[in-house]
């Protein structure tokens, strides 16, 4: 293939960051070789990829329709990658996974013990992270798969697959509380009252925040501090039934709980191995069920 992988990639995430600048920090490259990357595309194409007379790159009818030819390259690409993986068989001496605590405990003690059985001599390490964090961690090289909940946009190195569970949240306040008490409860009524948010290193500014809200990096986190009255808090349902303290209570709230979908993600640059393959292949065949 005359077009490198590395154009192509620079290309599409351009075209999901809005900019050369945003693109380069989330493939952590200089905003030079973004664009350069780029414009040698353009070269090898043979036409123009994106108008850069606007603010932004904008792009053209031809940027257009050869997107959608790119992303099914790397599609292709990475699946290949993950092939050769498999037939290589040679397995990665360890893996590491980054999970929400949404994830249900008993979905994860169940794939461990599988995995274990499997792969009694692998070192394996597991991390509790969210969103934005997850990303960061697959991109750094740090961890090889995450569990995350599914994302508006991924960036174009990080690959996913949907799993069959869903996660039920709902709000939660401290049972001695006076809203706890009503029949039902309105998003007016929850403003007087201190928010409980989760929040991630890496992007702070994206989640709720304002005058009283207090924050952590973990449902578990927030939990703990719901069941000491200090507010309000969206929490995954299984984690208040199996490690609350029966002082939450679920609140009447128009709209909730909620059901939120669940990816498994991995890095397109750096692959797992066949232990991790593995891992990926078991969490898409559990189910609510």
């Amino acid at each position: 293939m005359r077009y490198s992988p590395e154009s192509l990639l620079a290309f599409v995430q351009t075209v999901e960051c809005g900019s050369f600048s945003a693109a380069a920090r989330v493939l952590r490259k200089s905003q030079s070789t973004i664009s350069t990357a780029v414009a040698n595309l353009e070269t090898d194409l043979g036409f123009t990829l994106f108008n850069r007379e606007a603010r932004s790159p904008v792009l053209t009818e031809n940027g257009r329709r050869a997107l959608a030819q790119v992303r099914e390259i790397l599609a292709a690409s990475a699946q290949l990658d993950e092939l050769a993986v498999r037939l290589a068989g040679e397995v990665e001496p360890c893996l590491s996974m980054a999970i929400s605590d949404f994830w249900q405990a008993d979905y994860h003690e169940s794939l461990l013990k599988r995995f274990a059985a499997r792969y009694p001599q692998i070192e394996f390490e597991c991390m509790i992270a969210e969103d934005a964090d997850v990303i960061e961690l697959l991109q750094a090289g740090r961890a090889h798969i995450g569990v995350i909940r599914v994302q508006s946009g991924y960036p174009a190195e990080i690959a996913t697959s949907r799993l069959q569970v869903e996660v039920q949240m709902a709000i939660y306040l401290h049972q001695d509380h006076f809203l706890a008490q009503q029949p039902r409860v309105d998003e007016a009524e929850l403003k007087t009252v201190r928010q409980l948010s989760l929040n991630t290193w890496i992007e702070k500014g994206r989640y709720p925040s304002g005058k009283g809200v207090w924050s952590a990096p973990s449902y578990l986190l927030l939990l703990e501090m719901a069941e000491q009255g200090f507010g309000w808090s969206i929490l995954p349902r299984w984690l208040v039934q199996q490690f609350g303290h029966q002082v939450l209570r679920e609140l009447p709230v128009s709209g909730w709980p909620q059901k939120i979908s669940v990816d498994a993600a991995w890095s397109r640059h750096t692959p797992p191995g066949p232990a991790g393959r593995w891992m990926v292949d078991q969490l898409l065949m559990q189910t609510n069920d």
